[in-house]
């Protein structure tokens, strides 16, 4: 088991999944994991967005991109399995090239990441030439050769500001780039890129669900939303600043407008609040299976391979984000 007991394991699945469920597959499953994970000295990364049984169950390290970035480089571990999309399996493998990276599914992708390549880049830099390009870690390790320096939701106005120069490039998710627009006086070039979950809410989506609610409901979404969404939220951060903010809320009744298993977990972790969802699914992230890991880490099956040449590229702009997000 990660993380939690099996007694506290059983708790937090109990509001999710029926008792023959937990019992019958989760539990099995989890523990044969984790026997697995002792055998070959592995540590599971598990991303906000795995369903509450990869989540809970067997990851060993949990949170935002940002946070798992650090902590792929800072494990001990010989083998990483990361619980999350493709990309982020990348990061993993780019920070620690000398350790075994799995993905417990390959076809895990990313509809952001998809939209741009390293030769879009290129092109945005010659058409550009000496604006620094910042590049949100939701890309290809190819893109993340060609870029200055990475940044997360949780991070990214912070490293816009911090680059030299009045004008960015900002690639590649445009909704982003507006909402980091809207909060520096710098110049923002952006790309037409999208999550595809978080592209489909719209603000009659948030004004509807108050309507719903008189007594009040507090509005959280993720910054990957149309800057029009955000301005109807009461809060818009990464999915690490939005656990943080309703730890520290008194609300008692939350609308998350963010993908569909980040409300499963937290109602998890946060049984006195009640939460509402609108519960759009990534199916990327879906791929992610108590199965699929189990057999990942049995066989060590769907490793993660870079070219050196992108790693030693790519380290530069991911270490970079880290030593701005966690400079003291």
């Amino acid at each position: 088991m990660s993380l939690v007991s099996k007694d506290q394991l059983v708790q937090k699945l109990k509001p999710i999944y029926l008792p023959h469920e937990i019992e019958e597959r989760i539990l099995p499953l989890a523990e044969e994991i984790g026997r697995l994970k002792k055998e070959k000295n592995a540590v599971i990364l598990g991303h906000n967005y795995m369903t509450p049984d990869v989540f809970w169950g067997v990851s060993d390290i949990i949170g935002d991109s940002l946070y798992l970035s650090k902590m792929a480089k800072e494990t001990t571990a010989n083998m990483i399995l990361f619980n999350g999309v493709h990309f982020m399996a990348e990061t993993a493998k780019i920070l620690s090239p000398e350790k075994k990276v799995l993905i417990a599914d390959p076809k895990a992708g990313c509809s952001l990441a998809e939209s741009i390549t390293r030769e879009d880049v290129k092109v945005l830099k010659a058409k550009y030439p000496g604006v620094p390009v910042v590049t949100y870690v939701n890309c290809s390790a190819e893109v993340k050769a060609e870029t200055d320096v990475c940044c997360t939701s949780a991070n990214a106005v912070q490293i816009v500001n911090a680059v030299e120069g009045d004008t960015v490039i900002f690639l590649p998710d445009e909704y982003l780039a507006g909402n980091v627009r809207n909060q520096t006086s710098k110049t923002i070039i952006s790309h037409p890129g999208r999550c595809m979950v978080h592209e489909i809410y719209t603000p009659e989506d948030i004004r509807s669900t108050k309507r719903l609610f008189p007594g009040g409901v507090t509005v959280i979404t993720h910054p990957e939303c149309h800057e029009d969404v955000v301005k109807e939220a009461d809060f818009s951060g990464s999915t690490s600043q939005m656990v943080d903010f309703i730890r520290n809320s008194k609300t008692d009744k939350i609308m998350l407008v963010t993908e569909c298993s980040m409300g499963d977990n937290l109602r998890s972790e946060f049984p006195e609040k009640e939460f509402v969802s609108t519960c759009q699914t990534c199916p990327h992230m879906k791929k992610i299976t108590l199965e699929k890991v189990r057999d990942a880490l049995l066989k060590e099956q769907f490793e993660i391979f870079l070219d050196e040449e992108v790693i030693r590229l790519a380290q530069k702009s991911v270490n970079r984000m880290l030593e701005l997000s966690y400079k003291k």
